[in-house]
């Protein structure tokens, strides 16, 4: 209840509300959204810090809640002493770093380092100085109850698909997690306060008033509400995002969220009633505590900012250990170009699982022609499976759906009206169906009714039960098809809706454009999409398209293909002077990047012709695959000297297993991302790299250019930070060790165990091999081949892009006339390393 200066009562009405909205608002504004489970979209988690260098960021991180932004120094010794990190690496860092600025730091000083963990100064939040260290032995320390007790809380109040009974209460967080904490008669034995539940009807019920109050116990100067107030986020981070991404999305709709706020209010209610709680000598000494080390927070945060010079350093001689090969296989002669006409075109997503086919077709045969564009194809859809009432997103996080997709039951691949009747009889028979399924599913959780179903069910049952001993060697199933009669599923096509012709002509004329299709399309265009396949994963999405909500790509695959099949659309398109060749057919396909199998769709719509280029390129997919398994074999623990049979056998098992915690490595490694035609990159071993096909022959104005930029580019950034941040701090911004996940109203998120904070970000064994960090946590290095004038014009118009680089969130490399060149702050750099 003192002030930081005066040693007097602040009463709460003599807060300043404006001044304390907008820095809560300034807090809240620095949290990341952490999506849901099911909807996986890998996200820098510093994205609203990108406008600070990486080194202030981490510092102020480490002393506003002790997280770590570079890799930590026991992991940089491992590389050192293992030699993957050179003394040249080392040297090349240096350099980098010292055109940066003043270098205080030499090499011996970069090694000596290593042997210890960087002096680092948490500021202390109130609860800290409040809490006996004896006590601490005899009951919860203070910090992990009220995490475990909002944690808690929060889960109860998010929850809407999970438990079968919900708790009651106010709609607003806070006047949930309020009335919670007044019904919950075992906080006093919990924290060691006998009488505690006394005290807590002096807290205001209105959270505006409950944050002034609050304050007013805290004293602390205005100058450093916002500060404070992001540590206290910070300390409950996994929540603080998820409040984060409810308000991400109500963006659209240009509405405004209070749970984050109020999150931020109940945090700071809880730091004021154990201050209340404390007695008056206690509570005295502690607030003066925290006034004296709160105002040294400049300071601390210098201090920490030099003390991590050496760890940005070693990052940057990271990147220099992997640069050095990769600029090696960039800078290696290029093969002679592929003269003659594809017989088919395989256009993949960007990535990183898609170098691999692409690289094994290309050296079956020279007669595909691969290329990589934007995973959800340039369609921003929400889907609607048939018999469903979702819309589901389909598209990269940065953006918003606007084009709507939809199964559509029809034979000859065009929409009308007479298909009404049989998708309503779909529709209802898929219902039956998941309604059984439903009850099989309950069985799981009513121990009551188990035995009962299992006696009606008799030797079915044992079935599913020998599925989990012994996994079979199963293709994959698409969740989107469960339920719907084998018979006519074929005739069951996601497909384009609500669009006028017109609308419809400019999404192909874009996507052909965007792609480089626009006069040079082969007799079959093969769109694949991909997913991964796995069983038991509460992080299944993560491993489909980690940038488009966790979703597999058939539903944007199979659109495209027939909205570029429609003869209406090819006539508009004619219209426009983009002429499809008559013979050109386009079709879906998914590639399975668990098993690395490929499944065609719509194959009933095939013409004539493309029968037998289809049947080729089915054997083309499949001979890629076996070379694709045998790849990847070692790396997951799979003899690579199996038969062809025997290993795919072993990875659709692995696939089917719902004891495997690492079905595949998803994205883990990437480290890269190209922009440029495809001689670029055709013929060397790239499989950390995304590829993007771009040709700026024909982008003269730079159009092309800078969506590929603000869009893919972005897009990668993310996903590189995601596992970054994952790797470099498992605690805060990894979600811990599968075989202990609880998830969080089946699909929020996961606890680690049963309590504690949300765990958001990659679980660990998506990251780590048992023996170390399989993931090497690289910033994402951008390599575009395009005239400098135009990648400048695009970093001037887009400011966003200009933080990112200059604060050295990302690297930029480009294709000079006969060397590559680095972006350093405006300027384009020869390449060291």
């Amino acid at each position: 209840m003192l002030a930081i200066l005066t040693e007097e009562i602040t009463p709460a009405d003599a807060i300043d509300a404006e001044a304390l909205q907008r820095a809560i608002q300034g807090a809240c504004g620095s949290i990341m959204p952490a999506w849901p489970l099911d909807q996986a979209v890998a996200t820098n988690p510093h994205w609203r810090r990108i406008g600070m260098p990486i080194r202030t960021v981490a510092a102020r991180l480490a002393v506003l809640g002790d997280f770590h932004v570079f890799p930590s120094r026991s992991t940089i010794r491992g590389e050192w002493e293992a030699g993957r990190i050179t003394p040249a690496d080392l040297e090349a860092a240096l350099e980098v770093h010292a055109a940066q600025g003043p270098l205080a730091i030499t090499a011996d000083d970069c090694v000596a380092a290593l042997q210890h963990a960087p002096h680092l100064r948490r500021e202390p939040l109130l609860v800290d100085l409040l809490d006996d260290k004896v006590q601490k032995n005899k009951r919860w320390p203070w910090r992990a109850g009220i995490v475990f007790q909002m944690s808690q809380t929060c889960a109860t109040y998010f929850d809407r698909h999970q438990a079968d009974w919900r708790a009651a209460g106010d709609p607003s967080l806070y006047g949930f997690w309020h009335d919670t904490l007044l019904g919950d008669l075992g906080l006093a034995s919990m924290f060691g306060l006998p009488g505690f539940h006394k005290l807590l009807h002096v807290l205001p019920r209105n959270p505006e008033e409950a944050a002034r109050w609050a304050l007013g116990e805290l004293g602390l100067p205005l100058a450093l509400w916002e500060d404070y107030f992001k540590a206290l986020l910070l300390s409950i981070n996994g929540w603080a995002s998820w409040c984060a991404y409810i308000g991400w999305q109500k963006i659209p709709a240009g509405q405004d969220d209070a749970r984050l706020p109020e999150l931020l209010t109940a945090r700071l209610a809880w730091e004021a009633l154990l201050a209340c709680a404390a007695g008056p000598e206690a509570r005295h000494g502690a607030i003066r505590a925290l006034a004296a080390n709160w105002a040294d927070f400049g300071q601390r945060v210098a201090e920490a900012e030099a003390a991590l010079e050496a760890d940005e350093v070693w990052q940057q001689a990271l990147e220099a250990s992997y640069q050095r090969g990769f600029a090696a296989k960039l800078r290696s002669t290029v093969p002679a170009p592929v003269t003659e006409a594809p017989e088919a075109q395989a256009v993949f997503c960007i990535d990183t699982r898609s170098e691999l086919m692409r690289r094994a077709l290309e050296a079956i045969t020279p007669t595909v022609e691969t290329r990589a564009f934007a995973g959800f194809f340039g369609i921003p859809i929400h889907y609607k499976p048939l018999g469903t009432r979702v819309h589901r997103p389909q598209l990269p996080g940065l953006a918003y759906p606007s084009v709507a997709v939809q199964d559509v039951v029809t034979e000859t691949g065009q929409a009308a009206p007479a298909a009404d009747t049989l998708a309503g009889q779909m529709r209802d028979a898929r219902w039956k169906r998941l309604a059984q399924l439903d009850q099989w599913l309950g069985t799981v959780r009513w121990s009551n009714s188990t035995f009962s179903f299992v006696e009606a069910l008799g030797v079915g049952y044992l079935g599913k039960i020998v599925h989990w001993i012994r996994p079979p060697a199963a293709a994959r199933v698409s969740d989107d098809r469960i339920g719907l009669p084998a018979a006519v599923a074929e005739q069951c096509r996601p497909m384009i809706v609500g669009l006028d012709l017109e609308a419809q002509v400019d999404l192909a004329a874009g996507v052909l454009h965007t792609l480089g299709l626009d006069d040079r399309l082969a007799p079959l265009v093969v769109f694949c999409g991909h997913s991964g396949q796995c069983t038991n994963n509460a992080h299944a999405s993560t491993l489909d398209c980690g940038a488009c909500y966790g979703r597999p790509g058939e539903a944007n695959a199979r659109a495209l293909a027939h909205l570029l099949n429609d003869s209406a659309v090819r006539a508009g398109l004619r219209g426009r002077g983009l002429n499809i060749p008559e013979a050109t057919f386009f079709m879906g396909a998914l590639h399975n990047t668990t098993t690395d199998e490929v499944t065609g769709f719509d194959l009933d719509l095939l013409p004539p012709a493309a029968w037998p280029r289809w049947r080729r390129m089915e054997g083309w997919f499949a001979e890629a695959g076996k070379r694709i398994r045998r790849e990847r074999a070692p790396a997951l623990w799979i003899d690579p000297e199996q038969s062809d049979e025997t290993l795919l056998r072993t990875f659709r098992r692995r696939a089917n297993d719902g004891a495997q915690t690492r079905p595949e490595w998803g994205l883990t490694r990437n480290a890269a991302f190209i922009i440029g035609p495809r001689q670029r990159s055709r013929g060397r071993q790239l499989n950390r790299t995304y590829l993007h096909d771009y040709d700026a022959r024909y982008d003269p104005d730079g159009s092309v250019l800078e969506k590929l930029m603000m869009g893919p580019m972005l897009v990668c950034h993310w996903l590189s930070w995601q596992y970054h941040a994952s790797t470099c701090d498992p605690l805060h911004y990894g979600a811990g060790n599968k075989v202990l996940h609880n998830v969080v109203d089946g699909h929020v998120g996961v606890f680690e165990g049963n309590g504690g904070d949300l765990r958001i970000g990659l679980p660990k064994q998506s990251l780590h091999n048992g023996d170390g960090w399989y993931h090497q946590p690289v910033r994402l290095t951008v390599v575009i081949d395009a005239p400098a004038e135009s990648i400048a014009a695009i970093i001037g118009r887009n400011p966003v892009l200009g933080r990112i680089l200059d604060n050295g969130w990302m690297l930029l490399w480009r294709y000079g006339r006969d060397a590559l060149q680095r972006y350093d702050a405006g300027r384009w750099l020869p390449l060291a390393v």
